[in-house]
């Protein structure tokens, strides 16, 4: 293969796109047939795509040269922003909410207290100069975004658990960026007080910004009835990297903002959501493949042998002291039990996102950056190799573990604009307690109907007195004002059965 950066610029033909496009293609393929591999072993995903970009760099078979670290910050920004909004959009508002106070204090204060340890840590073991031991400090002081969602989601844990250390990967960015680039920036670091006050700016006009545009959007995406089923996924992702435009434009936090438009939009009963859910899941695994594979093609692995101490001593003080103290400082107050505590100070998952933070000092041209890049490339490697596998037995060990529920029902809908009404499109899984229902026992809302049933393969006008049984689809038709209690009472029975709502169940996810 061709090496990047050497020789003379040659015109880019239809045979050279010919030959990236079937390059990418195979990469692409491994990397799908890697996933299954590491759901299977427990590996996390992420160190299969570094593996396949460390083997087509210069140090491996493909013999690639690229050390642009402009364009790999750039990239992995705009990977981290699909990621950030494919998680906001599957977390569930009953999870994260009562987490939040939790989660804020750890990517804020938590933040600082590991930032602190660390940096120290750095100083004393490694002998760093402290610019270069903050960095490194603040670099690996956030967890990831992509490897809490594709870890934590495989682990029955608890709501509480779940909720607060998804919500602070997905707040903690924004702190940490405004860190490093402080740090990284040249003359003297200003005062902590000043860089508390511009983290607290950022996030609020985040937070303003993404929580307006997700509102905006899912009330424009409910009344406005689009020609194609296929715009509405593209219409939803487009709101959200508009509010992390709009969040940066802004000189917010544009995470946050993707994040909290997302995560707005996810609990807000959108037409066509199974449809949307799978397409923000596949844009997500995209950019994952493809930020993880452009990492490991920066790496020059030939010069991590004299960095490997440092990065496992580092890890080591980040994960056995900084980590934990700072977990005991912030949710001791919330009354969090020591379990708890316990498995969420071994979740700090590290991964992509402090490599990509690392670029921030080599852009800027900070002394030692090179070095800061490769002590953070190992470190979360080996952590992520020790920590992602061991999380499950970690859990089962301090007996936590998410109760069984009820399978929840699939429903997709389908506005019908010229009607005033809305056609819901129900599948009833294994598990859910709609089974053996009749239909007059849904107790519908006036202005709803059920109109059809599907059952294996053959469709039929239902009677009051038929009985529902797992996996039959319904046709609901509902008219605009009664759409939304039509679907919280599908969910209602589908969770408590015929019963639901004379015995407190609901229908809320929120």
């Amino acid at each position: 293969m061709g090496r990047v950066n050497q020789g003379r610029e040659r015109p880019l033909t239809v045979h050279h796109l010919n030959q990236l496009l079937l390059v990418c293609s195979i990469v692409l393929l491994v990397a799908v047939a890697a996933v299954r591999i590491s759901s299977r072993s427990g590996l996390p995903s992420l160190l299969v795509y570094l593996g396949i970009g460390v083997l087509m760099g210069q140090d491996g078979i493909g013999d690639i040269h690229f050390d642009n670290a402009e364009l790999t910050q750039v990239i992995g920004y705009a990977a981290l922003v699909v990621i950030l909004a494919e998680g906001g959009l599957g977390t569930k508002w009953k999870e994260i909410g009562p987490a939040l106070p939790a989660a804020s204090a750890l990517a804020l204060a938590g933040v600082a207290v590991s930032v602190g340890v660390t940096a120290t840590a750095a100083h004393l073991l490694i002998g760093l100069e402290w610019r270069q031991a903050l960095i490194i400090g603040a670099v690996v002081s956030s967890t990831d975004a992509a490897a809490v969602f594709s870890v934590l989601r495989k682990i029955p844990l608890p709501a509480r658990v779940t909720g607060t250390l998804e919500a602070e990967s997905g707040f903690n960015d924004a702190p940490v960026v405004i860190l490093v680039v402080a740090f990284s920036t040249a003359g003297p670091v200003e005062h902590w007080y000043v860089l508390l006050g511009e983290i607290a700016l950022e996030l609020a006009i985040g937070a303003a910004i993404g929580l307006a545009v997700g509102w905006l959007g899912s009330w424009g995406l409910r009344h406005v009835a689009l020609p194609a089923s296929g715009l509405y996924p593209i219409a939803v992702m487009a709101i959200a990297v508009a509010a992390y435009a709009a969040g940066a434009i802004a000189h917010g936090s544009g995470f946050l903002a993707v994040y909290l438009a997302a995560m707005v939009m996810g609990n807000a009963r959108l037409p066509h959501w199974p449809a949307t859910r799978g397409f923000a899941d596949g844009l997500g695994w995209l950019a994952q493949i493809g930020m993880f594979v452009l990492l490991g093609l920066l790496v020059t692995p030939s010069e991590l042998g004299d960095d490997i101490v440092p990065a496992l001593l580092i890890g080591l003080a980040l994960t056995m002291v900084a980590r934990p103290l700072s977990v005991v400082l912030c949710l001791t107050p919330f009354r969090v039990p020591w379990q708890e505590q316990t498995l969420m100070s071994w979740a700090g998952l590290r991964g992509a996102v402090p490599i990509i933070l690392a670029t921030i000092p080599m852009v800027n041209g900070v002394d030692g950056s090179r070095r800061i890049f490769n002590i953070v490339f190992v470190l979360v490697v080996v952590y992520t190799l020790v920590q992602g596998p061991t999380l499950p037995w970690l859990a089962r060990t301090l007996r936590l573990g998410g109760g069984p529920e009820a399978a929840d029902l699939g429903i997709e809908s389908a506005p019908l604009e010229r009607l005033r009404g809305h056609l819901l499109s129900v599948a009833i899984p294994e598990g859910s307690k709609m089974h053996g229902v009749e239909v007059h026992e849904l107790r519908l809302p006036a202005g709803s109907a059920v109109t059809l049933v599907v059952r294996d393969g053959t469709s039929f006008v239902p009677l009051p007195s038929t009985v529902l049984r797992r996996g039959d689809e319904l046709l609901v038709v509902a008219t605009d004002p009664v759409r939304d209690a039509t679907e919280r009472r599908l969910r209602a029975v589908g969770r408590g059965g015929k019963l639901a709502g004379w015995l407190g169940t609901n229908g809320s996810d929120t």
